[in-house]
């Protein structure tokens, strides 16, 4: 496992170069203003949510010695919610809203790596890769917020919060690589398949998303970069996956 994350976390060396050399920067325009609008109405309404959540939280305490503590503790805890379920609900809508595009990024990637495609991929339409997007992070929102919430409820026990911080963040890289990944096997299966497919090289998808989520702690700048830098690196790393497993099956 700790092999497969280092290999899709090295899988972004070069990344750069190679959108340089295929001309893929125009296809981050659109992608790239999802992903700031996203970010601006999430932050600005998690901004407005974070007091009232740790306000709610502090009501719990019903004694009044120590209840200024519990009020600051429950504050803290109120932000890093609406942060951590404001950066899934981010990931998800910018990894569906931008199936379209990074499809078309990655099959250009999947062609200089692989020559001319012929028929070894499914041909599907923007309609299709949209759907296809939208499915399957609906799909990932719904399970990620089923292991998130459990994980946050551990924030309140100390000692266990500090694992429990980075469980959540190996959780939220898991489904970002998730979803980069399948810009490149959509074409190649169908939604049960791609879901099996990652099931089996989860560690590539952690070292992707781990990658993409660190690129978000960087101001301003973290929010452009991200989908560019992400989906090269997954193109590259899931295209390589996909040809050995063809070797293997023609052996």
């Amino acid at each position: 496992m700790i092999k497969n994350i280092l290999s899709g976390i090295t899988a972004y060396s070069g990344v750069f170069g190679l959108i340089s050399k295929l001309k893929l920067w125009k296809y981050f325009a659109v992608p790239v203003l999802i992903s700031i609008l996203t970010a601006t109405i999430i932050g600005f309404t998690a901004y407005g949510l974070s007091d009232n959540i740790g306000s709610f939280l502090a009501k719990i305490w019903i004694w009044d010695w120590g209840k200024e503590t519990f009020t600051t503790i429950t504050s803290v805890i109120g932000a890093i919610f609406v942060l951590v379920i404001g950066l899934i609900l981010y990931k998800h809508i910018i990894l569906a809203l931008s199936a379209p595009f990074m499809s078309a990024v990655s099959e250009k990637i999947e062609i200089h790596i692989n020559g001319d495609l012929e028929h070894k991929h499914r041909k599907t339409s923007f309609q299709e890769q949209l759907w296809r997007g939208i499915r399957i992070n609906i799909r990932n929102l719904g399970k990620e917020l089923l292991i998130t919430i459990p994980i946050l409820l551990l924030k309140f026990i100390p000692v266990v919060n500090i694992f429990s911080t980075i469980l959540l963040f190996l959780v939220q890289a898991y489904y970002a690589g998730f979803g980069n990944m399948d810009y490149t096997l959509e074409r190649h299966f169908n939604y049960k398949d791609s879901i099996n497919f990652v099931g089996k090289n989860k560690g590539i998808s952690i070292g992707n998303g781990i990658v993409f989520m660190l690129c978000l702690l960087i101001p301003v700048i973290g929010i452009i970069i991200v989908l560019p830098l992400s989906v090269t690196a997954a193109s590259v790393k899931t295209v390589a996956l996909l040809n050995k497993e063809n070797e293997r099956s023609v052996l």
